[in-house]
């Protein structure tokens, strides 16, 4: 927190970082390796589609 000098851009950075965060991010041990694949697989294809528009 120290390298922002604005609470506003921490702010900003903090929701954008969740947000991603929350999306790609799954808890492996609750999953087999066959299925945290097919999630992953899923969630960067679509965090692809959001970038590309």
């Amino acid at each position: 927190m120290l390298r922002f000098r604005r609470m506003r851009m921490l702010q900003k950075f903090v929701a954008v970082h969740t947000s991603v965060f929350n999306h790609l991010n799954s808890e492996r041990s609750f999953y087999s390796t066959a299925n945290f694949k097919l999630n992953r697989a899923a969630a960067l294809a679509e965090w692809r589609r959001l970038g590309a528009a």
